[in-house]
């Protein structure tokens, strides 16, 4: 099934596929480069973060979006928290009573709890960077046993939850949204919307990084998306890792 969005994007959906990541990249190796939303009803082999599988139930969203940022490789690693601004703000317009927060570096929150992930990969190929961005979304099913712990929209929401492609076109008129103003202000206009955002900001975190686990207070994010803690009064810049529960909500509501 195909169809075009309002943004101008193309969406095809599909009844199975290994990865909706892992034919974009097929896509864009061919030549391609969108913008093509691809859908899956079905995964087989879907990931997350550093090849982490990424549970689907049917019903859920499992999406990547194939497209040009229109920007140099250096800056591609903004479009993680320019995306999560669109992603949350997708699931504030399915669930506007609940309390939703972005979760560093590419998780979106909804009443505490993990709703959507997001996957933004840099694909070297062409003239131009190209880039998958998948994104995937708990609509009717939270997957017990992960690692967080998972939401799904349809507890959450007072009108009807839209399916999957439904879901599609309003990330996608939220994204290009954000994209505009990223393109317009560059980053420092993302981070403080991504920063009001933010769940557990000033709060006592614990961080896991290769190797060890750290705590300290979420003080900031810097320019490059970094996440700064205070560890007893010491600063420490962290570009990889990952927040573990619990987590409070410390989102301003809109």
């Amino acid at each position: 099934m195909t169809g075009k969005l309002k943004s101008g994007s193309s969406i095809e959906i599909f009844e199975t596929l290994d990865s909706t990541s892992l034919e974009a990249k097929r896509r864009a190796l061919s030549g391609a480069r969108g913008p093509v939303w691809i859908i899956a009803l079905k995964q087989t082999a879907g990931y997350g973060r550093r090849g982490s599988a990424w549970t689907q139930a049917e019903g859920d969203l499992a999406a990547t979006l194939l497209f040009e940022p229109d920007a140099p490789a250096e800056r591609i690693a903004e479009l993680s928290f320019v995306s999560a601004l669109g992603v949350y703000d997708a699931v504030r317009r399915c669930a506007p009573d609940a309390p939703v927060a972005v979760k560093w570096p590419n998780d979106i929150l909804l009443g505490g709890a993990k709703i959507a992930g997001l996957l933004l990969e840099l694909i070297a190929a062409g003239r131009a960077p190209v880039v998958a961005l998948g994104v995937g979304i708990n609509i009717v099913s939270a997957p017990q046993g992960l690692a967080y712990p998972s939401a799904r929209l349809i507890d959450h929401s007072r009108i009807r939850v839209p399916d999957p492609r439904g879901l599609v076109s309003i990330v996608d008129e939220c994204l290009f949204a954000w994209l505009d103003i990223w393109r317009r202000g560059g980053f420092a206009a993302i981070r403080n919307e991504w920063l009001g955002k933010a769940a557990s900001l000033g709060e006592t975190i614990t961080v896991s990084l290769p190797g060890e686990t750290i705590e300290g207070v979420f003080a900031d994010l810097d320019l490059s998306g970094a996440l700064i803690l205070d560890c007893a009064g010491v600063r420490r810049k962290i570009a990889a890792g990952a927040i573990l529960p619990p987590l409070r909500e410390t989102s301003r509501r809109e």
